[in-house]
């Protein structure tokens, strides 16, 4: 059996081998390191992909947050409402950029941020709601962009986790991840379902006014050569990592679906296991499974994760503590106990491995030593 991995990127490149390294040695003969063809060559196939009118690229993640936020004219002491439960770019930019987090407990079940719990934070001072589709499904959107129309707010969509996901409208409409807020933002690092080999990003928007500007912030603040008209960022996404990113976009569909049939084959193996709580699925979502995630009961999360190791299975804990205990954001004044659905998901949550390269004995291996742990648990 092949050494597991959380995710297999070296398996995944041998697949890919040819036709990836065609992609970087065009670059490099090329010289075109930055700013090259592939650069607006990957935005507009992304685009194409995502059924939105502007993909614009740019470092990271974190700075696809940033640019959307600055973009969107939000102000020092705005009110910006998020997640408790998510990495913490999320936060960061909005603290960076001077404004005030608001956080918000997530869906017990899909781990997703609940529309009940933003419509208590929002208050006279709320500008903006960040929805993160965590793990690879949608956030509750109409719900989330009703709420933004009634209170005027603007909605920035992180979708780093969620690139091919589908939300689904009641009347039949689908949509992808990101593309339905005012702007939405996603990460190209290596371990996403569509990753380049080192960092990058993206912002989205059909907005053909806000998409100028987003360019130009990512850019000095720059729309013609050496004349600023806004302040700005250095944030860009360097041609070999788009030529990556063009290769691996045909095969983003079929990466989604293998992720898929590995979730599928966990959630038969589990269904007879008490213990363990399988990843909820969202009605109005397809799932991509960026991660599969489960909880375990009983307080034996952690002996099962130590279980896993000495097994030669990893797993990994997201998130491991919740983000107004950390101590960046005790200044924001939230009490130890007032996100009860995080505290408790940061001490049950375990997220297994689920990659495009899985094979049948690494399955049957990982969901053994699982099963097998439980029976000694009884």
């Amino acid at each position: 059996m092949r050494e597991i991995q959380m995710v297999d990127l070296l398996a995944q490149y041998e697949r890919l081998r040819p036709d990836i390294d065609k992609a970087i040695f065009s670059v490099i003969n090329s010289s075109a390191f930055i700013k090259g063809p592939g650069v607006k060559l990957f935005e507009e196939e992304m685009q194409e992909y995502l059924g939105v009118k502007n993909v614009i690229s740019c470092a990271n993640g974190t700075d696809a947050l940033q640019i959307a936020m600055m973009t969107l004219g939000l102000k020092p002491g705005d009110e910006v409402i998020t997640t408790n439960f998510t990495f913490i770019a999320t936060l960061e930019t909005v603290a960076l950029l001077g404004m005030k987090p608001v956080i918000v407990d997530p869906d017990p079940g899909t781990f997703n941020i609940s529309v009940e719990e933003i419509t208590k934070a929002i208050t006279e001072k709320t500008k903006a709601i960040v929805p993160v589709h965590l793990f690879g499904q949608c956030a509750d959107m109409e719900g989330i962009m009703k709420l933004a129309a009634r209170h005027n707010l603007l909605v920035i969509e992180d979708a780093a986790q969620a690139t091919g996901s589908d939300y689904l409208f009641p009347d039949g409409t689908r949509k992808k991840a990101g593309t339905i807020g005012n702007a939405g933002t996603t990460s190209f690092f290596p371990s996403k379902n569509l990753g380049c080999y080192g960092d990058g990003g993206a912002v989205y928007t059909d907005d053909d006014d806000l998409a100028r500007k987003i360019r130009s912030i990512a850019n000095h603040g720059m729309k013609v050569r050496y004349h600023y008209n806004d302040i700005g960022i250095n944030s860009r996404l360097d041609t070999i990592q788009a030529e990556i990113l063009r290769v691996k976009l045909k095969h983003l569909d079929s990466f989604n679906l293998a992720r898929r049939e590995v979730a599928a084959y966990y959630d038969r193996a589990f269904s007879g296991c008490s213990q363990i709580v399988i990843p909820a699925r969202e009605n109005h979502s397809t799932h991509i499974f960026h991660q599969y995630t489960i909880k375990v009961k009983n307080g034996l999360r952690d002996e099962l994760k130590k279980y896993l190791q000495e097994n030669n299975v990893p797993a990994m804990v997201y998130y491991p503590g919740p983000l107004h205990m950390q101590e960046a954001y005790r200044y924001l004044g939230y009490g130890e106990n007032d996100f009860p659905v995080t505290t408790s998901l940061c001490r049950e949550v375990l997220s297994l491995p689920v990659h495009t390269e899985m094979e049948q004995d690494q399955l049957e291996h990982i969901t053994g030593t699982i099963i097998e742990f439980f029976e000694k648990h009884k």
